[in-house]
């Protein structure tokens, strides 16, 4: 098989390469009540663009991502909805037929590489593995162009760290080797689950340039999952903003820095660190946890943690306002420009 390459686009143009409409993600235990993990998530992602899901942990990010990616358990979890690539519904492919795709057309960075990365396997057999599965190279064969990956993604002497094992590269380099494994195939949709989370900065600013060059050249698709709001800034195309599995927000890069309407957006915002802001200044983080939620089905799950609440939030269900490209879930919108 050849190597498949992509047509340069402008980002964000086109059809959307993946659509994903109603998601819902509900884990249930013998003996326990149902947990919605993901309530109604939809958003696009067209080639070139990148695309955040931000928000808190246990929000729903990643239980999105591993959805999509048919890497849920196969037991005591239902998913609904449908996530669509390139035509292809890919929720009601088997598992076989996912397999076929994971690694060649849609591919996932994982957050932990120490433990995503197999310890007892080299480093150039798990990069090699992925294109004698999808392109039926022998290892023979794939064995250069694993070091010209581990190359490309900015590892220092790739032919000696094919023989490496995971414990004996940092933690940078390590997920620079997943990075390489999920761009072996070229795949056409790329996943990136917290990528950078563990590094220090230096390292996270390498690794979101690598990721930006990356989808300007090959015009990849890209879903950023993130808590970071700097990664964003610096990254997305489009924001999506998660909290208790359901999208809050949704808008462009500089309109949603700009103006943001949900509080929820805005306590992010005011969470970060700010180089302008002056000596001495506290932070204001979002009050309370994750855990502090009201169901959707009869209240806004964010009403116990919001400053902005008014009598309606803890009654009602808040209905999105706006389109697939800009909106907001709020009865009390934030109004002022930033």
């Amino acid at each position: 098989m050849t190597q498949t390459t992509h047509t340069r686009r402008s980002p964000g143009t086109g059809e959307p390469l993946l659509s994903v409409r109603d998601l819902r993600v509900t884990f249930q235990r013998h003996g326990e009540e149902a947990f919605t993990a993901v309530d109604g998530v939809s958003f696009d992602v067209r080639p070139g663009q990148t695309v955040g899901l931000v928000g808190e942990s246990g929000c729903g990010k990643s239980v999105t991502s591993l959805a999509i990616m048919g890497l849920l358990p196969a037991r005591g979890n239902r998913v609904e909805g449908s996530a669509v690539f390139d035509g292809e519904d890919l929720l009601g492919l088997s598992p076989s037929q996912m397999r076929d795709r994971r690694g060649a057309e849609i591919a996932m960075i994982f957050q932990d590489p120490l433990s995503s990365l197999n310890p007892v396997i080299t480093i150039g057999r798990q990069v090699t593995e992925v294109m004698e599965r999808h392109q039926g190279l022998s290892r023979k064969e794939a064995m250069p162009k694993a070091a010209e990956l581990l190359e490309r993604v900015g590892i220092p002497d790739p032919k000696a760290r094919l023989v490496n094992y995971p414990h004996q590269l940092s933690g940078g380099m390590r997920q620079r080797a997943l990075i390489a494994m999920a761009l072996a195939c070229n795949p056409r949709l790329l996943i990136a689950d917290e990528p950078t989370t563990a590094l220090d900065v230096t390292i996270q600013a390498q690794i979101l340039a690598l990721l930006k060059e990356l989808v300007v050249d090959t015009g990849t698709a890209l879903v950023m999952i993130t808590h970071d709001l700097g990664v964003v800034a610096g990254l997305c195309d489009e924001v999506n903003v998660l909290y208790a599995g359901k999208v809050v927000e949704r808008g462009g890069r500089h309109g949603l820095f700009a103006r943001p309407r949900h509080p929820y957006t805005v306590g992010l915002l005011d969470s970060i660190p700010r180089l302008d802001a002056p000596r001495g200044e506290k932070l204001s983080p979002v009050p309370g946890s994750v855990a502090d939620n009201l169901p959707w089905t009869s209240a806004c799950a964010f009403a116990p943690r919001c400053s902005h609440v008014v009598d309606t939030c803890t009654r009602e269900t808040p209905q999105w306002e706006g389109d697939q490209v800009v909106g907001f879930r709020c009865f009390n919108p934030m109004g002022e420009a930033r």
